[in-house]
Order: C-alpha cells, then sequence, then structure tokens
C-alpha cells in the first residue's frame, strides 16, 4: 500500500521573488559631493555606472585629473562601471553638411563654438574612455551619455560607427539635482521619484551641480536608495540593462575606438 506523500518533505525550495531593476547613472559634476554619494552607495551595496568627462571642479584638478583619480579607482575596485561623457563635456549644438557644431563646457575651448568631423567626436569620446581605463585598471563599457541627452540622428550614427551607444534615460529617471532647488525643492523631487520610478528605468543624477543652491545628493539620495529597495527594487549596472547588454558583449575586447561590425 502506497504511502501518501508527506508535504514538508522533499519540497523545492520557495522562489524568491525577482528584484524590480533600476539602473542609476551618475555623472560627473563639481565632484564636491562625490566622497558623500560614494559613502552612500557602499553602505547600501548600489552598484552605479558612471559617465565621466574631464569637468571643471571645487577641488582638485579636474573630475578625471590626478587629484581625483585615487577617488576612480577604488570605484573600479567596488564594482562600479564607468562611460564616456566625451571629454571637454561637449555638447551638441547642430548638425553641419560636413560634421557637427559643437561646444565645449570644460577644457580650453570652454564655452566656443566649434566645428567636428565625426572622426573628431570619435576621439572625443576615446580620450575619456581610455583616460578612465588608465587610471582605473578597468575597460571602460562602450556606451556614451552627450552632455544635457543632446544628440542627433546624424551623430547618434557618428558614435555607433567607432563603438558606442547613447544611453539616455527614462522621464521618471530624471532626478531633478540640475532644477533651481527654490522651485524643485529636495523633498518634492525625492517624493516624485519615488512615486514615479518604475523597473526598468535608467536614472541620472550628478557628482556636483555648480547652479543648485541647496545641493541633491546630501539630502535625496540615501532615502531614495532605502525608499526604492523597501518597494522591491534592486540596482543594477548598465552592462545588464537589456538594451546594452547585447551590444556590450558583441564588442567584446576590440579597441576602444575601434569601428563596429
Amino acid at each position: 500500500m502506497a504511502l501518501a506523500a508527506d508535504p514538508n518533505v522533499d519540497k523545492a525550495p520557495s522562489t524568491v521573488a525577482a528584484c524590480k531593476p533600476v539602473y542609476l547613472t551618475l555623472d560627473t559634476g563639481h565632484m564636491a559631493v562625490a566622497p558623500l554619494i560614494a559613502d552612500i552607495l557602499n553602505r547600501h551595496q548600489v552598484k552605479v555606472t558612471f559617465f565621466a568627462a574631464n569637468e571643471r571642479t571645487q577641488t582638485g584638478n579636474g573630475s578625471l585629473g590626478s587629484d581625483w583619480a585615487p577617488w576612480w579607482k577604488v570605484r573600479a575596485a567596488e564594482g562600479h562601471e564607468f562611460a564616456s561623457h566625451t571629454w571637454d563635456h561637449v555638447y551638441w549644438r547642430a548638425d553641419l553638411p560636413d560634421g557637427f557644431r559643437m561646444q565645449p563646457s570644460a577644457g580650453p575651448s570652454e564655452g566656443k563654438s566649434l566645428q567636428w568631423t565625426a572622426d573628431q567626436y570619435c576621439e572625443e569620446l576615446g580620450k575619456s574612455a581610455r583616460h578612465l581605463e588608465a587610471i582605473t585598471g578597468k575597460k571602460a563599457l562602450p556606451l556614451f551619455r552627450a552632455p544635457g541627452g543632446k544628440t542627433s540622428p546624424a551623430l547618434l550614427a557618428a558614435a555607433k560607427s567607432c563603438g558606442y551607444a547613447h544611453v539616455g534615460w527614462s522621464p521618471a529617471g530624471f532626478l531633478g539635482d540640475e532644477l533651481p532647488s527654490d522651485r524643485y525643492p529636495n523633498n518634492d523631487l525625492l517624493k516624485k521619484a519615488l512615486r514615479d520610478i518604475r523597473a526598468g528605468d535608467v536614472l541620472v543624477a550628478h557628482l556636483g551641480i555648480w547652479s543648485r543652491k541647496d545641493p541633491w545628493a546630501p539630502a535625496v539620495l540615501e532615502p531614495l536608495i532605502t525608499g526604492l529597495q523597501s518597494r522591491g527594487f534592486c540596482f543594477k549596472t548598465l552592462r545588464e540593462h537589456p538594451d546594452y547588454r547585447a551590444w556590450i558583449e558583441s564588442r567584446g575586447s576590440r579597441p576602444v575606438g575601434a569601428p563596429a561590425k
């Protein structure tokens, strides 16, 4: 006579509900809040993707200068990812018949209107990526973010021809640290983010914004992280993002700036 199966024996472990991924990205800035941000990320075991340009800083010789190199090296050891934000934080302004109208907001040509070819833009992207690898020992992702998110189809095609896919951000992922604090106070920005962010969103903030009087990161970043985690969200880098994972894998070990196939 067969014995009835004991319902408490040999049962498969209960499946833990998968987390809802979001992708926090941080662009460079004046870097004054960079140590605070690093402490918060480390405390909550959050991994992010940094988009880096060599911007003017409150202390030190530029966000990718030698003074900040040790900071970046520690971030690499912690498992964060890096990608290009151009070298001199160069804004696209317009397409031209044989290139682009560009305007750096840092470096020796700060504020000037420049005419660049596609090859010059590729060199600008590659300069940041190569420098990141040199100071961290970690290869940058074959991704970039145009300053201000400003692009054109022609600019995106030029970047892709030399191996870079563009990453913007989700509507709810614009965390508002660039906005004037008198009209967009930190508490309002936090409430909006916690209300609107959904799984799969790419979030964007900065390592310091010159124009904002009431800094965003000291007030918002930690409660945003803990608030999202309490709602079942988890933080992943863009290496794991479904829209970019295949592109990153397809680039493999090709040198930075090598043409995509």
